[in-house]
């Protein structure tokens, strides 16, 4: 997948398989055109009561656009919306966002986590990381508070956590080989030398484990296994909650499948930690 400079809008995916789409299909499609606001907000009965439809019709119609489902489909309209003021200079412009609007998106974002850790999702992501000789942490600029956070937490657990970092891309990614994995970071407007340097891991044979923000992500594809959780816009910045919050589920996962070597190793933290007084 090449960079983008931009997220595919649904006039484009809409256009892409208009010869497939039968006439209900065409009906839903001229509402989300239309209503781009209330498809990003509303419910799947909401749309199937504008359009005169069924549920599992709007079902298939964002399948049939290359989604897993609606709240796929409804979760790139809210990309596509905030995307259009993706500068944070145009958002401080524009912003007119109470603290009670900013308390609502981040409830919405952190829904996303937890809803893309459905099931065993969190325990497919996390397998790599917990037997991988090294496990590698890459992240986009507005995603680093989750990348520390992972870090942070998994050299807690385990050993032969390393961040990768633009100035030592070159050494660091030198040392990676098939035994490894790495967790990459990246929202949009997606970093170049992200993809670049997860494209060195993949070639190297090193497990990636992507947190993105869209299945028409650069990473996704390079990825071994990924999921995709909502980063909203609160001010003229991205939210880091959302990455914090799927690093910490993450390492407490990790955590549990390690148990008693996760044990151990924190117990030897914690005593160098009284030897050297770390603490007040």
């Amino acid at each position: 997948m090449n960079m983008m400079k931009s997220p595919t809008s649904i006039s484009d995916l809409v256009a892409a398989v208009g010869n497939g789409l039968t006439p209900t299909d065409e009906r839903i499609a001229q509402q989300v055109l239309a209503e781009p606001t209330l498809i990003a907000f509303g419910t799947v009965s909401d749309l199937a009561g504008l359009v005169g439809t069924s549920r599992p019709s709007i079902v298939r119609f964002a399948n049939k656009l290359g989604f897993s489902g609606y709240t796929q489909l409804q979760r790139h309209m809210r990309s596509n919306l905030s995307h259009r003021l993706a500068r944070p200079s145009e958002r401080i412009r524009h912003d007119e966002e109470t603290p009670l609007g900013a308390r609502a998106a981040i409830d919405r974002a952190i829904s996303s986590v937890f809803d893309a850790l459905e099931g065993d999702r969190l325990k497919v992501l996390a397998k790599p990381l917990v037997r991988a000789r090294n496990v590698w942490i890459l992240s986009g600029e507005t995603s680093q508070a989750g990348a520390h956070a992972l870090h942070s937490g998994l050299s807690m657990v385990r050993p032969g956590v390393r961040s990768l970092e633009e100035h030592s891309f070159g050494t660091d990614l030198s040392d990676a080989g098939p035994h490894d994995a790495a967790v990459v970071f990246d929202f949009f407007r997606y970093r170049r030398q992200v993809t670049t340097a997860t494209r060195v891991f993949a070639d190297a044979g090193v497990t990636i484990v992507a947190i993105t923000d869209s299945p028409l992500s650069p990473l996704v594809e390079l990825a071994d296994t990924w999921c995709e959780i909502e980063v909203p816009a609160v001010g003229p910045f991205d939210s880091s909650v959302p990455a914090v919050s799927m690093a910490e589920l993450l390492v407490s996962q990790i955590a549990k499948d390690l148990h008693d070597e996760a044990t151990t190793r924190i117990d030897r933290i914690e005593t160098l930690w009284g030897q050297t007084e770390a603490f007040l």
